[in-house]
């Protein structure tokens, strides 16, 4: 009996730990995807707590929140939507911080891109892939640094469009198009990447804030935490993007 006892005890020890571990559900723009996979696990090792990501371009990612999807922290590809979802309701006021800034490459698997303002100018080439500028601010960025090239309107004809920064990766290492603006972390290490002048575009400041879904769940306020911890910080300015 004592054994059995013994046994009933560390059986019942081991379930309370389990039952103190909680999950997070994290909405995450597409650009972050490989970073925020690769932050799981040291956040699991860190806290114990489980993390599920859904990602997606920022706006769509916004509207669903907007509609009630169960998210409880967002973490945006700007620093408008995270704002605008305190102003609204949807997260708590005080939690929204820069975790990353990011930079806008263009790339290509096929050209030379070691003057990419000379290849743009010189349209030898058929299809430019961009996200959606209305729902990925990569894509609206995108634009902006079009626009002050003043090659908006020779261009506009040879876009193809992505449902998000992914997507449009996708388009280039397909073939679908023969180079493409993507997210600078998404190319490191590749070798025909021009990185585009920060001054033809809006400053990438990437938000997190803490939803209210979440406001009362020690896994989403611990995952925020991780998020600014100098560990999480390491991995994040190692996949391309600059610190905070």
């Amino acid at each position: 009996m004592t054994r059995i006892l013994a046994l009933a005890v560390l059986l019942a020890a081991s379930l309370t730990g389990a039952a103190r571990a909680d999950s997070v559900s994290v909405a995450v723009a597409a650009n972050f995807t490989k970073v925020a996979e690769d932050l799981a696990p040291l956040f699991t090792a860190e806290t114990g707590h489980e993390v599920r990501y859904s990602f997606g371009a920022t706006g769509q990612l916004y509207t669903q929140i907007s509609q009630g999807a169960p998210f409880e922290v967002f973490l945006a590809a700007d620093d408008e939507r995270p704002s605008k979802a305190v102003s609204d309701g949807l997260a708590v006021d005080g939690t929204v911080f820069t975790y990353a800034v990011g930079s806008l490459a263009l790339y290509s698997t096929s050209l030379d891109l070691s003057d990419g303002k000379a290849v743009l100018e010189d349209g030898q080439y058929d299809k430019l892939a961009i996200a959606d500028p209305a729902t990925a601010p990569y894509g609206r960025v995108a634009m902006e640094a079009l626009d002050a090239l003043g090659l908006t309107t020779a261009v506009t004809p040879r876009l193809v469009t992505g449902q998000n920064i992914s997507q449009t990766l996708q388009f280039v290492e397909t073939g679908n198009a023969e180079l493409g603006f993507v997210a600078a972390s998404q190319v490191v290490g590749k070798s025909s990447v021009w990185i585009v002048p920060a001054e033809l575009h809006e400053p990438i400041r990437q938000d997190a804030v803490l939803l209210k879904l979440g406001e009362a769940n020690p896994a989403a306020r611990a995952y925020l935490a991780f998020l600014r911890g100098e560990r999480a910080l390491a991995v994040i300015t190692a996949a391309g993007y600059a610190a905070p």
